[in-house]
Order: structure tokens, then C-alpha cells, then sequence
């Protein structure tokens, strides 16, 4: 089976990131990952790397979140060429993406996001649905473009809000519900079975 070449960028704990790795694992799984790229030398995600035997690259990205500084996505690109890699994964990677990416992958960047898009864009989207009220929360796997949490939707999974949650139970469940749907996603385009026709993605599994 030919295996494709996946590159994850994470800045946190890296459960998403786990869930990649060990579907890697199975022999039927048409992606493999090549690496991880961080900007956070405390990640957790690096432990994961360690425990997979996944090279890690650190990029110091500066010290404000969101948009990278600058020459810090160039270099990304750099160390991911250096990798041959084929198509990028953010799970958790707490940075906006600006053309350099982008460009160097144009329609392979995948994130994950913690809600149904396209409700609760943005940062602490399991709050937003909390404090919104909502019956139904969840999560979505979409391409990434030049928008905030904008691209084209692949799979999203609904998780309902029970009366006893708090913000933190709720996001735990999402959190599953988010280890189910990216290796699939990532099957997906690994396989070569998706399609995009103006904003909608064929060939999911509806």
C-alpha cells in the first residue's frame, strides 16, 4: 500500500495528535506521520513523538499567539520539504496561518475544530456553545484557507449537551468525538476519495 507523507503541527497536549499516530500503526491506514512541527518546546505533543518514534521539529514562532512571526512559516515549509511531506494536519496548533503554507500546500492542510462549524468560530469554541445554550455541540474536520476556521467542511460529529455538564465535561466528549473523526478525515484525503465543489466536500461517508 502506498503510504502517504503526513506532517502534524500541534502546540499542546497532543491527544489529537495521538489519535494520528496510533491509526498510523495499522497496516490498512493510507497515511504515515513523518513528523511533528512545534512552537511550544513544552508541548505535550512531544512526548507523543517520543513515544511513536516521530521526529520532532521545534520552531520558535514567537511569543504571542496567533499569526507566526515573521520567517517562522517559511521555515516550517523549509523543514517540512526537508520531510517530502505531502499533506499537513494542525491538531491544536494555536497558530493563523498567513500565504507561505498555504501556498506550499494548496488544498492539504486539514484542522480540527471544537464545534459545529459554522457555529463558534475562533478560540474557546466549547465556552461559546456553553454559553450560548445549545443542545447540540461537536466538532468538525475542515480544509484550511485564508479565513479563521472558514474552509470547506470534511466530517463533523454532533455530541448533545446534557443538563448535569459543565463546560469542562462537555469538551472531554467533544474531545472523543475529535479522535473519531481526524483519522478519518485523514483517511479520506490519504485515499484520495475527496472532492471539493465549491463549498461542499464529496466523497465523506454520508
Amino acid at each position: 500500500m502506498l503510504r502517504r507523507r503526513l506532517a502534524v503541527l500541534a502546540s499542546g497536549r497532543g491527544s489529537n495528535f495521538k489519535a494520528i499516530a496510533a491509526s498510523c500503526r495499522r497496516d490498512d491506514f493510507p497515511a504515515e506521520v513523518v513528523c511533528l512541527v512545534t512552537d511550544n518546546a513544552k508541548a505535550g505533543a512531544i512526548s507523543v513523538a517520543e513515544e511513536y518514534g516521530i521526529p520532532c521539529e521545534y520552531v520558535d514562532a514567537g511569543s504571542r499567539r496567533g499569526r507566526l512571526q515573521d520567517g517562522a512559516e517559511e521555515e516550517i515549509v523549509r523543514r517540512l520539504r526537508e520531510y517530502e511531506v505531502e499533506f499537513v494536519f494542525l491538531a491544536g496548533f494555536m497558530r493563523i496561518l498567513r500565504t507561505e503554507l498555504l501556498s506550499a500546500f494548496p488544498g492539504r492542510i486539514l484542522n480540527v475544530h471544537p464545534s459545529l462549524l459554522p457555529s463558534f468560530k475562533g478560540l474557546h469554541a466549547q465556552q461559546q456553545a456553553f454559553d450560548y445554550g445549545v443542545r447540540v455541540a461537536g466538532c468538525s474536520v475542515h480544509f484550511v484557507d485564508d479565513s479563521v476556521d472558514g474552509g470547506p467542511i470534511i466530517l463533523q460529529e454532533a455530541v448533545p449537551v446534557e443538563d448535569a455538564d459543565s463546560c469542562e465535561s462537555l469538551a472531554e466528549r467533544i474531545l472523543a468525538a475529535e479522535h473519531r473523526i481526524v483519522p478519518r478525515a485523514i483517511e479520506l484525503l490519504a485515499s484520495d476519495q475527496l472532492r471539493v465543489e465549491g463549498r461542499r466536500v464529496l466523497g465523506t461517508d454520508d
